[in-house]
């Protein structure tokens, strides 16, 4: 599985998680990760996104 597939899986991994959470700081800091992430991975920065996405975990626990 190439680096792409992990990006797009993890995305959805998180997103879900995102979603799942409840409203709040923790959720607030996530979505700021999230969204960086999501620019990463359009501008192809595939290791920004996959920081990103483990930074927005992080935050969400």
């Amino acid at each position: 599985m190439d680096s792409k597939n992990n990006a797009d899986t993890k995305l959805k991994t998180v997103k879900a998680a995102w979603d799942k959470a409840p409203a709040g700081a923790k959720k607030d800091a996530a979505f700021k990760h999230y969204s960086a992430a999501e620019k990463a991975h359009k501008a192809k920065n595939e290791k920004e996104c996959m920081t990103e996405l483990a930074a927005a975990e992080k935050a969400l626990h």
